[in-house]
Order: structure tokens, then sequence, then C-alpha cells
């Protein structure tokens, strides 16, 4: 990708080690030039909604990709979910759960909410890079969101 092409996605990821892995994944594939990260359900909401500490970011720059972890402290994941898609500001954002939780419960009330995928974290190292890869390659490379 070049600089014209830069996109934005954001992480909200509680887990350092997980955090770390995914960032390191989508930039050894030059997959985009814009990576944010919080680190709990609360904050999440204030930057795709521009509030508190993030009420300078520009609202009409859209993100390409959520990559949403469950289990967050604050504001759990779900109610995370639940308000990006009621919301006809952000609910055209592709959102990806990415958890430790296969809960059945968990899996449906994210499609209840509106999730665009559901997927499990490997345990193993290379094949949480690799997990991270791909799903950095479709929604940032082969997926085409809707012009906003």
């Amino acid at each position: 990708m070049s600089h014209l092409d830069a996109v934005d996605i954001l992480i909200v990821e509680d887990n350092p080690s997980d955090l770390e892995l995914t960032v390191r994944a989508l930039k050894s594939h030059n997959l985009t030039n814009n990576i944010f990260y919080v680190e709990n359900g609360a904050d999440a909401l204030d930057f795709l909604f521009c509030k508190g500490k993030f009420s300078d970011r520009n609202i009409k720059s859209p993100l390409k990709v959520v990559l949403l972890d469950l289990k967050l402290p604050k504001v759990n994941g779900l109610e995370v979910l639940k308000i990006i898609k009621s919301d006809p500001q952000t609910s055209f954002i592709p959102i990806v759960v990415i958890t430790s939780s296969a809960e059945d419960l968990d899996v449906k009330e994210a499609y209840k909410y509106g999730v665009n995928s559901y997927v499990l974290k490997p345990v193993a190292f290379d094949d949480f890079v690799n997990s991270m890869s791909k799903i950095g390659l479709y929604w940032l490379l082969v997926n085409k969101p809707p012009l906003v």
C-alpha cells in the first residue's frame, strides 16, 4: 500500500501481548499506515464517536475495520459492538471480533448485534500471527466497504 492508500484501523484489546502480535502481523504485510488502539470498551466508544480524549479526531475520517476483543474492562465488547452497529454514524464500519471466547452465547450475541466476523484467537504464536495477517489482508485489501 502506498501512503495515498493509507487506511485507519482500530484495535480494541486489553492484552498487551495480543495487541503487539496483531500490530506486528499487520505491519509485516504493510497493511496499514494508521493503527490506533485502545485498551477498554469505554475508550473504544470515545474514539469512534470522537469524545473525551479523542474529541479532536475527525469523525468524517472513517475506519476501515475495528478489531474488537470481547472480554474488555469498563464496557464489554458485546456492548461496544451493539452501540457501534446501532448508530447510523458508525453502523457501516466492519467489526471483527477477535476473542478467546468460544462460548456459543457470545457467538450468537455478536451476530445478533451485527458483527461482520467472529474469530477465535489461536493459542500458538505462529498461528496467531498467521490469522491476524489473513484478517488484515481480507478486511483491508479484499473487502469493499461503502463510501461515506
